[in-house]
């Protein structure tokens, strides 16, 4: 395959991606802002199309993407890509897994530890004029238990560095566990019932599938410990919305920390109102390191495909 190829850059990324591409010989076309009408009548003119999160490419834009060859995700899901759409045109798709491993891995790190010694009321009460120190009895994570459902490389990275906090590791997956990982963070194999029975800390590492819309739901939520508490940083149809506002505004569930939500963005979403859920706009891969290094393994991909290397 020619190096020779034209390239429609559809959201913000790093400008390393663009240096790389451009190095490379490739003719790139950079717009950040372009909206779907626009990418529909411009789309069958490339034949790489890049995007991150802000720009859907669904079946009908694939229909008229006559000229493509690869489709591009500077992320880690493909939620916002028809893959089956493109797999039928014979279209390569690609992400960057690699890219937010660490950044999203510290985010629940993050979270639980906000969570755990209560920094965002802390935080909101010193700014209201308040000192609520006797309030604020917070506990520690080290001896908790932390499930993970999904052990890819996101939740490797969890596990290793909660294990660094002393925490004990429950996992979950569809996969087979790595016995050589279970053993270096001392991981407890676990099916996903008993994870969410015997944690006090659960994060979710999973694609939005039919297998996992909804796959906390009332009923699972109900086999939680009354002080658990659960943090979503994979992506929101994961979650029943409803169930688990439910559980925490009854008092049976302890808490939650949500990066991502059904339906974003999330202003006005109820969840927001309970004092002891913690809200982020989707920033788990936000980070500079993050984006720089997705946007690297995003170009070095599409060289390497170019090439016929990969």
């Amino acid at each position: 395959m020619s190096l020779n190829q034209s390239v429609l850059i559809c959201d913000q990324v790093d400008a390393v991606l663009n240096n790389i591409l451009q190095k490379n010989g490739l003719h790139i076309t950079y717009e950040p802002q372009i909206t779907k009408e626009d990418l529909a009548k411009k789309i069958g003119e490339f034949d790489i199309i890049i995007v991150r999160s802000r720009t859907t490419i669904t079946a009908d834009l694939i229909e008229k993407a006559t000229k493509c060859k690869i489709i591009a995700r500077v992320g880690v899901g493909l939620d916002n890509i028809d893959t089956n759409a493109a797999k039928a045109k014979n279209i390569r798709v690609i992400n960057a897994v690699e890219g937010a491993m660490n950044a999203v891995a510290e985010l629940v790190i993050g979270l639980m530890l906000s969570m755990a010694r209560e920094i965002p009321r802390a935080d909101r009460e010193i700014r209201n004029g308040n000192w609520i120190k006797k309030e604020l009895m917070g506990s520690e994570l080290a001896g908790k238990y932390l499930g993970i459902v999904g052990l890819g490389n996101i939740g490797k990275r969890l596990a290793r560095l909660a294990r660094s906090l002393n925490m004990n590791i429950i996992g979950y997956d569809v996969i087979p566990i790595d016995p050589e990982f279970a053993k270096e963070v001392g991981l407890i194999k676990a099916d996903l019932e008993t994870l969410l029975q015997s944690a006090d800390y659960i994060s979710l590492h999973v694609p939005l599938l039919d297998s996992t819309k909804h796959m906390i739901n009332a009923e699972r939520i109900s086999k939680m410990k009354k002080t658990a508490r659960i943090i979503n940083t994979s992506r929101g149809g994961t979650i029943d919305e409803n169930a688990l506002y439910e559980a925490i505004k009854s008092g049976n569930l302890g808490g939650a920390a949500l990066d991502v939500f059904e339906v974003e963005p999330a202003t006005g979403n109820k969840l927001a109102t309970l004092p002891n859920v913690i809200c982020t706009p989707h920033i788990g891969a936000q980070t500079k390191e993050a984006q720089s290094l997705a946007a690297n393994v995003i170009a070095e991909k599409i060289i390497q495909i170019l090439r016929g290397v990969i």
